[in-house]
């Protein structure tokens, strides 16, 4: 078996990493200072694709399964607390963990994997999003669903404003959905004992399918990355009783937000139950669903609280969805993408299939569209499950907070019967098609093997741990080489942050005697046009501004010479001088866009550091 590398540590989520303070004075106001990571997971468990299958199994079995609600809420919990003590006490994320344990080939199963839950979850957000928007706005289905595609921008500018933000503004979602759901139970008025009734287990081969998509609906995959990550925004300490309280804290947040979701859930199993299972009515469109409502509950308002309800869910699951597909990439591949960028590569392999969907099938097709979703996101759950149990059962990875012998029989319960309900569920729905053909056993066999196979793998033969030794953190600073900048690349724009660049360039210059390149980029339309026999007025004045500061440069004994370019794209124009004259340094003034403007205009300092081989020092106004 190859032996796993070893991987340096880098942070999850490095943008809001140890972001959020707890050290408060008392109890509650540190439980709140905690509260926040499981509310951003709780909006995956009660996400369009959640509609569909409560819909769906309400309407054709009234309240016989009520318990797989109940059943995946508990494995929920149990789960989602597994992944923030994996985040805590082995501070790492699962998708680092897998990385550090496991062998290239194994890692990059497990994230192509995850990949398709993540992709087959969004899928399921662009439609609901879109049937909204519809049901609201009349907006037709295949422009709704490009528009979905519009909270890139959104998500990237919220956070830049910290995770309390999102939090928050997650929180706000939650409770317009939870709100709307419980008008709508009071207006279908439930009967408490059949209620309860749906709470005795009961499965058999006719309620096997909608079981699995309440199950893939409810427990995802995605999450288990997503919560071992969030936790790690708060800023905790070092010592085992503060990890212990921290695991205390994360515990009381979810299970306040996941049971919320919980009631969020039955709330539309019960509706459903109450509404048509009662009439005869088998849903198979969130559409027909909502114009139901109010015919047959006697109130127009049951339709509008539906459809507010459906588009918050869907914005809410976006957000989170934008911080999942992050994670994951950085954590199985070690590969920063930009996160916009990332965003919309994994909303578009969502709406592509949506588009063709709608405009082949119909609305129809979306429904069952959105159960399918489910159930691909239901199929890759053990290879999320296994991993957690096994590094949260591991004592070198986790000390004192690994998983007791209680703690590891009901995570190992948990995922038998994620299981054995997804072997039966494809027997079941598959076996027979995939036997009648001696092709398809030829076509498809391999890749059941080969996922068997990996199965296999994660449960009996990996991880094998590996824990850095301690002394390797000295080694990162013994005999370390000593950089020696005698060049050094300065592009100024003729601004005050003109100024806190040539300060740091000169502190450098005069410490290694060497020599600053200043590099200016004349961008204006006579300059693009006539480039260097341009001559205005405001061109004169800023070559006297810059042979000013050569000149005074040179009295303090620093050398420095100036170049200035005519050219569109100062981005561009920087990476020639760099590529020409190969500086040891770049100190470059930050260009102090923030929000909207920071995605319109602040891509010089990001495609500079990504196109030049030299270290790229930023520096803000003195």
């Amino acid at each position: 078996m190859p032996e796993p590398t070893p991987v340096a540590a880098s942070a999850s989520l490095p943008e809001v990493h140890a972001s959020v303070a707890t050290g408060r004075a008392t109890f509650l106001r540190r439980m709140l200072a905690f509260a926040g990571p499981a509310y951003l997971v709780s909006v995956g468990y009660m996400d369009p694709g959640n509609w569909a299958g409560d819909l769906a199994a309400g309407s054709k079995f009234g309240y016989q399964l009520l318990w797989v609600i109940v059943l995946s809420n508990l494995m929920a919990i149990l789960l989602q607390t597994l992944a923030a003590r994996l985040g805590i006490a082995g501070g790492r994320d699962l998708a680092q963990a897998c990385r550090e344990a496991y062998p290239r080939a194994v890692c990059n199963s497990l994230w192509a994997l995850c990949e398709i839950a993540i992709a087959a979850c969004d899928l399921a957000e662009v439609l609901g999003a879109a049937i909204a928007l519809n049901l609201l706005f009349h907006v037709p289905m295949v422009i709704g669903v490009v528009l979905t595609a519009a909270d890139t921008i959104m998500v990237l500018w919220l956070s830049r404003y910290g995770i309390r933000l999102i939090e928050a503004l997650i929180l706000s979602l939650i409770a317009v959905v939870t709100g709307c759901f419980l008008v709508e139970l009071a207006f279908a008025r439930p009967i408490l004992k059949e209620v309860f009734s749906g709470i005795v287990p009961r499965i058999s081969s006719r309620t096997l399918y909608d079981s699995v998509v309440i199950l893939g609906a409810t427990v995802m995959p995605h999450n288990l990355y997503l919560h071992s990550a969030l936790v790690q925004t708060r800023r905790i300490g070092r010592t085992l009783a503060d990890k212990r309280e921290a695991c205390k804290f994360n515990f009381f947040d979810s299970f306040l937000a996941l049971n919320g979701a919980m009631i969020v859930n039955a709330s539309i199993l019960v509706l459903a139950a109450a509404v048509f299972f009662n009439k005869g009515v088998v849903v198979d469109q969130i559409e027909q669903a909502q114009s139901m409502l109010s015919p047959l509950l006697g109130t127009t308002m049951a339709s509008v609280l539906f459809s507010i309800a459906l588009l918050a869910s869907g914005q809410s699951s976006t957000l989170t969805g934008t911080y999942a597909g992050q994670i994951v990439m950085e954590g199985f591949l070690d590969l920063r993408m930009r996160p916009w960028l990332r965003r919309l590569a994994t909303r578009s392999l969502a709406i592509i299939p949506a588009i063709f969907t709608v405009m082949m099938a119909g609305e129809k097709g979306t429904f069952d569209l959105l159960l399918l979703s489910q159930v691909i996101i239901s199929m890759q759950l053990p290879f999320a499950v296994i991993p957690l149990i096994r590094f949260t059962g591991d004592r070198g990875r986790m000390g004192e907070l690994a998983n007791g012998p209680a703690l590891k029989i009901m995570a190992w319960t948990a995922a038998a019967i994620i299981l054995i309900l997804n072997v039966w569920l494809a027997w079941v729905s598959g076996g027979p098609w995939l036997v009648a053909s001696a092709w398809r056993i030829a076509l498809i066999g391999p890749v059941i093997i080969g996922l068997m196979a990996l199965l296999g793998w994660v449960t009996f033969a990996g991880p094998k741990r590996v824990v850095e030794p301690a002394p390797r953190a000295a080694a990162v600073v013994a005999n370390l080489p000593e950089p020696v900048y005698r060049s050094i690349l300065v592009p100024l724009d003729h601004s005050d942050r003109d100024r806190a660049a040539i300060a740091h360039a000169a502190a450098m210059a005069r410490l290694h005697h060497a020599t600053l390149h200043l590099l200016h980029v004349e961008e204006g339309v006579t300059s693009q046009f006539f480039g260097a026999l341009s001559s205005t007025a405001e061109i004169q004045a800023g070559e006297q501004y810059f042979h000013g500061i050569v000149e005074s440069l040179e009295r303090e004994g620093i050398r420095a010479e100036l170049t200035v370019v005519h050219g569109r794209s100062p981005k561009d124009e920087i990476v020639k001088m760099a590529q020409r004259i190969r500086p040891d340094l770049v100190v470059m003034g930050a260009h102090g866009h923030r929000g909207v403007k920071d995605l319109i205009f602040g891509n010089t300092i990001n495609g500079v550091r990504h196109e030049v081989a030299a270290p790229v020092l930023v520096v803000g106004e003195q």
